[in-house]
């Protein structure tokens, strides 16, 4: 039996009463209080999670953005020194090798993070493409993530730093930040549907930074948080899982993130069939599902109109916040308009669920 990789925080779970499983070969929090309770953390006050089993590799050199411009299906010449991207690298046949985001440091300079699942075969893919005047470099094993996530999680971080964090735009970065003591790449983004933070540092600082985040959010109601919030969280947002949503036989336009998809800039990767997808529809469709009858439609769950396979659950669970038994279903386009009535096969039960809008949920709403 393969022994499961640890992240920098592995020794600290238990004084918080994280709840350890095998998370695709590395020992990881489900939860530390329970999912729901730190559901609803994240979306009232604010949750502290681990996240340093995601990869980090920097891209430098003189050819960084051509390379990266050929690879990716967002326009990187886009972003601006200090700006993240969010973007995703495709098979030619314009399947998922994976969803990233891409840190522009200088115009020679990136970060690319991506799933923790996928680093050997990102880094292989990328090494496969690599140019002449680039440089790909894995710090993954350096490097720590830490998400603060929520309403309050500004207000809370603002109290371990100089750093004006109201001047932090979404979806913006600044490296060198100074939390606490500890050096940071500190950048607005998340994972979770709401405002908040994402923290990167060297390996060995992580669990001080740790410490003193959770310190500082006690009175604001911050707890931390485990895999299965993160999951819940995100779904109702519909952001897409690598694995689930995104897969190498499920393309970005039909996971529904098309807007990361530019098929007016040079040639990249699957540009053809993504730009064919784009413009004539794909064949698939990512779907919300809310059920009629009482059931909860899980992953792999298949989906029907009479008696017609027409696709299949991504993900589903019990909406913490809607409290509705819902799902995202990647469904034959022709049915996918809303209202469309279908029958999920739950184990062997036959229930009924319609097409509704999604995300689930919005900030703000």
């Amino acid at each position: 039996m393969t022994e499961l990789k640890k992240t920098p925080l592995f020794d600290l779970y238990e004084q918080y009463g994280g709840k350890v499983i095998d998370f695709g070969g590395w020992a990881l929090p489900v939860q530390f209080s329970s999912i729901k309770e730190e559901h609803e953390a994240v979306r009232t006050k604010a949750g502290l999670f681990d996240v340093s089993h995601m990869g980090e590799v920097e891209v430098t050199g003189a050819q960084a953005l051509n390379y990266l411009q050929r690879l990716v299906t967002n326009d990187v010449s886009k972003i601006k020194d200090g700006q993240a991207q969010y973007t995703a690298m495709c098979y030619e046949n314009g399947g998922t090798v994976d969803d990233l985001l891409i840190y522009r440091r200088s115009e020679d300079q990136y970060l690319l993070v991506i799933n923790a699942a996928n680093i050997d075969k990102d880094i292989a893919w990328m090494e496969k493409h690599a140019i002449d005047g680039v440089s790909i470099t894995n710090v993954s094993n350096q490097t720590a993530q830490l998400a603060l996530q929520g309403p309050v999680a500004e207000n809370v971080l603002q109290t371990l730093t100089e750093e004006p964090l109201a001047d932090i735009k979404f979806f913006r970065f600044v490296d060198g930040v100074n939390i606490a003591g500890v050096n940071v790449l500190l950048s607005r983004t998340g994972y979770t549907g709401e405002d908040g933070f994402e923290l990167y540092c060297l390996a060995e600082d992580a669990p001080v930074l740790w410490k003193r985040l959770i310190e500082a959010g006690k009175e604001h109601g911050v707890v931390p948080c485990g895999l299965g919030a993160r999951d819940t969280l995100r779904f109702e947002a519909k952001l897409p899982l690598y694995g689930q949503e995104l897969t190498k036989d499920i393309s970005p336009i039909e996971a529904g993130i098309g807007f990361a998809v530019k098929v007016d800039k040079e040639d990249f990767i699957g540009k053809e069939i993504l730009k064919k997808q784009k413009e004539q529809g794909a064949p698939r469709k990512l779907v919300g599902l809310e059920m009629v009858d009482k059931g909860i439609p899980r992953t792999g769950y298949e989906v029907y109109v009479d008696n017609q396979k027409i696709g299949f659950v991504t993900t589903g669970t019990q909406s913490p916040t809607l409290k509705k038994n819902v799902g995202l279903a990647l469904l034959q386009a022709e049915h996918s308009e809303l209202g469309t009535e279908v029958i999920v096969h739950v184990r062997k039960r036959q229930l009924k669920a319609k097409v509704v809008a999604t995300p689930f949920y919005k900030r703000g709403n």
